[in-house]
């Protein structure tokens, strides 16, 4: 080949791969209780432009010099509000995309960088315009019965999700499949035990942001918020269950923040309106309402780390503490389980199976219980219970005597002779008493 051609095919090369500046590589979708989210994968960043348009209602997505390299046929658009998606190029090498809607939504689009983690990726959410969608869950409230007895509610965070795997394992385990699937477990676990009403932070496979979360679990009143997670680290060699508190640090700074926001937010604290107190008095009621929650908060982590060590190696034989964004509630006892290290091949093998998600489910149900059977907040079902010198358990199907005894932590003996039985023999709707331990 001659010189001259050479350099002619060099110049149409770089004509043609410089004419997109950046290409899609893939598009996801994720249908959340409130929106729908729509992620962009980019092979670079892009600048993008979102357009509302009326009659027929559309959604238009501009992004500049990029081309579509992926197919977005198979996107799933059942229980969301998209009807149809149609791309083209317009101007030349921008990319329009145009979603057909059916119904109304909230628009709201922006840009995340490359990381360590993830590339450049353009995120579209879509925010139901109604209150409620088919899909969301019943708001949850506060049981009360007859006598004026509420339930406990415990609010169960499972990590990630979404667009946000988390730490990822052999085979393709990802931490928010995992976590997911053992805070399905710890619902049913609540579910089924009086005086307990639990609440799921994320119920599918959708992101969900750590402030998001944390309210949350305020608007569904929650007693205690417990997020799960599974750890990974670059040595594979890494192993062990672990339960994190806020650190001191984190609890100081957030109360600082509540204090800097009450006055345009007149945020609640211990059930507490800030707003209206001097300087001194809010700070005095921030300083306590944290320094209790903290408190409780470790020791329900200690509880729960002491069931876990009958079923798993601990990282650490006592609770730890760290500046984690999700624990950062100042009226809720809040605590992070990681349950294993998912970057460890022996871990993950177990963490990836049922029988140990639901193991590790249990050891968390039993230690939260245990703490608030010992420790009921007034007013509610266990603390009336507790009164009466014990507490009562209707048998599901699964449950074994010994099984119930672990859980109250009480002797099978004893639950026997508080309940009469010659043997150890139990039917499924069968009601207990629990002695007290």
């Amino acid at each position: 080949m001659g010189r001259a051609c050479w350099v002619f095919v060099t110049l149409w090369w770089l004509a043609a791969t410089s004419a997109w500046a950046a290409e899609v590589h893939d598009v996801r979708l994720w249908r959340a209780p409130d929106h729908t989210r729509i992620v962009f994968d980019l092979t670079g960043p892009a600048e993008h432009k979102l357009i509302t348009l009326d009659n027929p209602s559309r959604i238009v997505l501009d992004i500049s010099d990029v081309a579509l390299k992926a197919s977005m046929a198979g996107l799933k658009l059942d229980d969301t509000p998209i009807g149809n998606i149609r791309s083209g190029i317009r101007e030349g090498d921008d990319l329009r995309v145009v979603f057909d809607m059916n119904a109304g939504v909230k628009p709201r689009s922006f840009a995340l960088k490359a990381n360590a983690q993830a590339g450049d990726r353009l995120v579209l959410d879509l925010y139901d315009l109604q209150a409620a969608s088919a899909s969301q869950p019943p708001p949850v409230t506060r049981q009360v019965d007859a006598g004026g007895r509420r339930d406990l509610i415990v609010a169960i965070d499972a990590g990630h999700g979404g667009e946000d795997p988390g730490a990822l394992g052999p085979n393709r385990l990802r931490e928010k499949d995992v976590v997911l699937a053992i805070s399905k477990e710890l619902y049913a676990l609540f579910e089924r035990e009086p005086g307990f009403k639990p609440t799921l932070i994320r119920s599918g496979d959708y992101y969900v942001s750590l402030a998001g979360r944390r309210e949350l679990a305020r608007k569904r009143q929650a007693d205690l918020f417990v997020s799960i997670h599974a750890d990974a680290f670059t040595k594979p060699q890494a192993n062990g269950a672990s339960v994190y508190a806020l650190s001191t640090k984190g609890a100081t700074s957030t109360a600082a923040r509540y204090l800097a926001q009450r006055e345009n937010a007149a945020d609640l604290i211990g059930g507490v309106n800030l707003s209206d107190k001097d300087d001194v008095l809010a700070g005095v009621l921030a300083d306590l309402s944290m320094t209790s929650t903290l408190d409780t908060s470790l020791k329900m982590g200690g509880s729960v780390l002491g069931r876990m060590d009958a079923i798993a190696r601990l990282h650490k034989r006592s609770v730890e503490q760290a500046g984690f964004a999700v624990l950062k509630s100042p009226d809720i006892p809040s605590i992070l389980v990681e349950t294993g290290f998912i970057s460890n091949p022996a871990e993950a093998r177990r963490l990836s199976t049922r029988s140990y998600q639901q193991q590790m489910a249990r050891a968390i149900h039993a230690g939260i219980r245990d703490w608030f059977s010992q420790h009921p907040p007034a007013g509610t079902l266990l603390a009336w219970q507790r009164q009466q010198g014990g507490q009562q358990y209707t048998i599901a199907r699964g449950d074994t005597l010994s099984d119930i005894a672990q859980r109250f932590n009480v002797s099978v003996t004893d639950l026997k002779s508080a309940n009469g039985m010659s043997d150890t023999r139990i039917m499924v709707g069968q009601t207990l008493k629990i002695p007290t331990s």
